[in-house]
């Protein structure tokens, strides 16, 4: 038990620790997001709540500071909006027309590295990236570029003194620790220096059983979130619904769920040749791994959907991460890459023995099909955990595998709505359900009467079509019969600080060709 808890620990170890990170990000500059003010009114505008409820308006939302105190009526869709009964603005106020457009609540992004990756990815890089998307919480799960450097960053946030989404930062287990943690005490005292330390939550790839319990106990304790990646090297000892009957809040991705519904098995069907240091053998298997589950309605199926809802567990599928290996040409080719894409993002993500993700040996069209066929199950069993009240969030995982921050987290929605997830419940599982999971939903979550003015601003109906979320807006033909290019975020505010979004993207862009220069 003690050599494979160094094992694992020494693993993702090389895997996350070992980036160089990035610049920290800058002050914010004055012309760079505009508030709070003392009372802001968005005039005329259609609200999706984020609580389940359809859109409505027009109304104009009134802000006072950094939080709604107001939401009223203000007429009808498709005729003249009256002044009478509208919110007067004094003198002082600010006010913006925002006449026909969409709001909705800020999103929450579970999985969210603040680079960690590649070497060198710049701090504001990564925050405009998420800010320019309507990201305006972020869940740093592990803090692999030094918890420290992370909680500077999210002090700085949480002044707006940079412009940054809120950052919520979890630690990895046994990250800072001497020597591999293998007893119950060991566990208990890590956690408890974790939290001293500042940590808001921790996050698990896999220990021995009696360590979990005790690690997990003491989170609890200390007030502490949990998430987990039931990493391959230690499933078989302890699968999500092993690790959720200890207390684990969330759980990442999918490793350890199908491995939960196992009936005519213990232990995923290897081949012989299989090694896990191989990142092709890692993520070809992987996707053979749904279909050794129960069958979806099975008895198993229904026993493991049941307990988990009871438990209140979280699923934060990120299943935009794993996407390329079902087309891995659609995500090499993607439309943001040529401006978005940093060069040293570009050189992590091109097929490599030494770079996690970057596992394109030969990635042929027999796994691409074995992929294709994981994520159905993979997402009958998500929109199936919906159903029946389980709680799904959105995460992204960016900085691997071709994914871009920001537009990989838009890309989450398309999943979901694939998944069955109809577009009110994609914003509910983007908004309200991650507030929820992370005990921020009297904060944020929701367009609500004393919630932070957390908000995203669109020009289009984002659930007509969730494609004009993207930066790089939606591609159509317009009635004069040319081709042209809409939506993208207008405006994101983050704590009644308006941020004018296509601003922050364009900032992106110069980042990127200035680095391609050099």
């Amino acid at each position: 038990m003690r050599f494979r808890s160094l094992l694992l620990l020494l693993f993702f170890t090389s895997l996350f620790a070992l980036a160089k990170p990035g610049a920290s990000s800058p002050d914010r500059q004055a012309n760079e997001g505009q508030g709070p003010y003392s009372r802001l009114i968005l005039r005329g505008v259609t609200y999706v709540s984020g609580e389940g409820a359809p859109p409505r308006g027009p109304v104009d939302i009134v802000i006072e500071d950094n939080r709604i105190v107001n939401i009223v009526s203000v007429g009808h869709p498709g005729v003249p909006i009256l002044d009478k009964g509208r919110p007067k603005a004094g003198a002082d106020d600010k006010e913006m027309d925002l006449t026909g457009m969409y709001v909705l609540p800020g999103f929450v992004d579970m999985h969210g590295h603040i680079g960690g990756s590649a070497d060198d990815i710049p701090a504001e890089y990564v925050f405009k990236l998420w800010l320019g998307h309507g990201i305006t919480t972020v869940r740093e799960p592990g803090s692999f570029n030094g918890l420290e450097w992370v909680l500077d960053h999210v002090e700085r946030s949480d002044k707006n003194q940079i412009v940054a989404p809120r950052i919520i930062p979890y630690l990895g287990f046994g990250m800072g620790s001497k020597a591999p943690i293998f007893t119950p005490e060991q566990a208990r005292k890590w956690v408890r220096q974790a939290a001293k330390k500042g940590a808001k939550g921790l996050k698990f790839f896999g220990a021995t059983p009696r360590v979990m319990q005790a690690a997990l106990d003491e989170a609890k304790k200390q007030k502490l979130g949990t998430m987990m990646h039931h990493a391959q090297l230690n499933v078989m000892s302890m699968n999500a619904l092993d690790s959720a009957r200890l207390g684990l809040n969330t759980m990442e991705h999918w490793y350890g769920l199908p491995e939960a519904l196992f009936d005519d098995k213990t232990i995923q069907n290897y081949p012989a040749n299989y090694n896990y240091n191989n990142e092709q053998h890692r993520f070809a298997e992987a996707g053979k791994l749904w279909k050794q589950a129960a069958a979806p309605g099975s008895e198993t199926w229904n026993a493991v959907r049941d307990e988990l809802v009871e438990l209140d567990f979280t699923i934060n599928p990120t299943m935009t991460i794993y996407e390329a290996s079902r087309d891995l040409m659609r995500e090499r080719n993607a439309d943001w890459h040529e401006e978005y894409t940093l060069p040293t993002l570009w050189d992590f993500f091109t097929p490599s023995r030494y770079a996690h993700g970057s596992y394109w040996f030969d990635w042929t069209t027999d796994l691409e099909i074995e992929w294709k066929e994981n994520f159905r199950l993979w997402m009958r069993f998500l929109n199936d955990y919906k159903n029946h009240g389980g709680r799904v969030t959105t995460g992204s995982d960016s900085g691997y595998i071709y994914k871009i921050y920001g537009f990989g987290y838009i890309r989450e929605l398309e999943l979901l709505r694939e998944a069955g997830f109809n577009p009110l419940e994609v914003i509910q599982s983007a908004t309200l359900n991650g507030a929820q999971a992370l005990s921020m939903d009297q904060q944020i979550g929701s367009i609500t009467i004393g919630k932070l003015a957390d908000l995203v601003i669109l020009e289009e109906n984002p659930l007509q079509n969730l494609k004009v979320l993207y930066g790089t807006g939606h591609y159509k033909l317009d009635d004069n019969n040319k081709p042209t290019r809409v939506g993208g975020v207008k405006y994101t505010i983050k704590d009644g600080i308006v941020y004018d979004a296509k601003a922050l993207l364009a900032d992106v862009r110069a980042m990127v060709k200035e680095a391609k220069q050099q």
